[in-house]
């Protein structure tokens, strides 16, 4: 028995390892190198498109224990993030390139794997298939999908963050320091005067953006151009990515009235990149404006900021808490395309379907992750039909079940429905 799986990116990778570790076969359709999308430039699979950080590696927080609970379920997303790890504080980044050449080596390296460097434009629905696709699915599968459900899309458009060199940041202006002088001082920082701050709030809000096409004005909340932000407010910004608090500059032992970080990208630290600043400016633009913050009057972007389309399904009128179909039985979809928002999440949605459609095939009963875990209460959360109006959704304790009991202090109580998730996981049989 053969699955094909549709989609080389995180959640396809995932559900393609769960399935081999578990002697099913797996043809791995990725369209790269023969063709990429707007947001893709590496040949490799995996690819992170936007950030290099996984976020917050610490299990009181809700995408911190969803990491754990995926280590302890053998996922091969992780084992690749641990291993190419590079300094972000109490956060998970990654080097971006290493991360992805490392998961392709382990793909290509599986007996049970055969990548096919193909675009898929038809769905077999009389084959297992898996459709990981993705965010950016390309316009030939996005109509078949599309034709394949009888229902429309919803979607909305997501933007990546520049990428500057380490060597072209004036670091006789910037500064490395952990918040609060907590951690390791794994950011750098870029401090702003008011008068400064003004000068580029102004020159940021007033740049020329690229042409908009239909819906693109549909943005994620959760990954908002930053000229968009700075249109909500002058101190939007100043609650937002720039945020100064607890990051005192130490050429003038006072604290900046903005401060701009930036993130190490790959495990030379070699390239940084500008924390916060997703954008659909011109790239001219962002030459300009992003030149505008002191410490990087002088950079050399090496890659600018991008929009484009992220696509998701209505889930829960389509999936059930496998992500298999409910109209095909034979077909699951995983990772964002089914409204699980973020890399990890996305992995997570193909370590699932791969599990499952294992189990399918093997004639076992499906396992239904528990909604007291971070890993069973995404599953629910696309698949519910009580969801009023289905967006993309992080992982937050928020669609985690609450515990029996009251506790007064947050970080407590997200601890104890960590270890609560983590003793279920422990006593399931998988």
């Amino acid at each position: 028995m053969t699955v094909n799986v549709i989609g080389g990116g995180l959640s396809g990778c995932e559900a393609a390892w769960q399935l081999a570790n578990r002697g099913i076969d797996v043809n791995l359709y990725e369209m790269k190198p023969s063709s990429y999308s707007p947001a893709h430039h590496l040949e490799y699979l995996a690819e992170l498109v936007c950030s290099n950080s996984l976020r917050s590696n610490q299990i009181e927080n809700a995408v911190g224990l969803l990491k754990e609970e995926m280590r302890m379920l053998g996922s091969l997303i992780m084992q690749c993030a641990d291993q190419t790890q590079v300094p972000a504080g109490g956060a998970l980044a990654v080097d971006r390139v290493g991360f992805s050449k490392l998961v392709t080596e382990k793909i290509n390296n599986h007996p049970h794997i055969n990548v096919v460097n193909e675009e898929v434009i038809h769905i077999d629905e009389n084959s297992y298939t898996i459709v990981a696709t993705g965010p950016l699915t390309s316009g030939a599968l996005y109509d078949e999908i599309k034709n394949f459900f009888g229902s429309s899309y919803l979607h909305f458009f997501d933007a990546a963050a520049p990428i500057v060199t380490t060597e072209s940041i004036d670091m006789n202006v910037a500064y490395k320091a952990a918040r609060y002088g907590k951690g390791d001082a794994d950011y750098i920082n870029c401090p702003m005067t008011e008068e400064e701050y003004n000068v580029f709030y102004e020159n940021l809000i007033n740049a020329e953006c690229a042409v908009l096409h239909d819906g693109e004005e549909n943005v994620f909340e959760g990954c908002m151009p930053v000229e968009t932000m700075a249109k909500r407010g002058r101190e939007t910004l100043l609650y937002g990515p720039l945020k100064p608090v607890g990051l005192e500059n130490p050429y003038t032992n006072e604290l900046p009235y903005a401060v701009v970080q930036l993130r190490q990208d790959n495990k030379d630290a070699t390239l940084y990149n500008i924390v916060g600043f997703q954008t659909h400016l011109k790239f001219g633009e962002q030459k300009r404006v992003f030149s505008l913050i002191p410490g990087l009057n002088n950079a050399e972007f090496v890659r600018y900021g991008v929009m484009h389309r992220n696509t998701f399904i209505n889930s829960p009128d389509l999936l059930n808490n496998h992500y298999q179909t409910r109209k095909n039985e034979k077909i699951f979809f995983a990772g964002q395309i089914t409204g699980v928002e973020g890399y990890v999440e996305s992995a997570s949605s193909g370590l699932v379907a791969g599990i499952n459609m294992a189990e399918f095939l093997n004639g076992k009963e499906m396992t239904s992750f528990p909604p007291e875990t971070a890993i069973g209460a995404l599953s629910h959360y696309i698949s519910s039909g009580s969801v009023g109006s289905f967006q993309p959704m992080n992982v937050t304790f928020g669609i985690i079940s609450s515990l029996n009991q009251k506790v007064r202090k947050k970080r407590e109580k997200n601890l104890l429905i960590a270890q609560r998730s983590i003793e279920i996981l422990k006593n399931m049989e998988l």
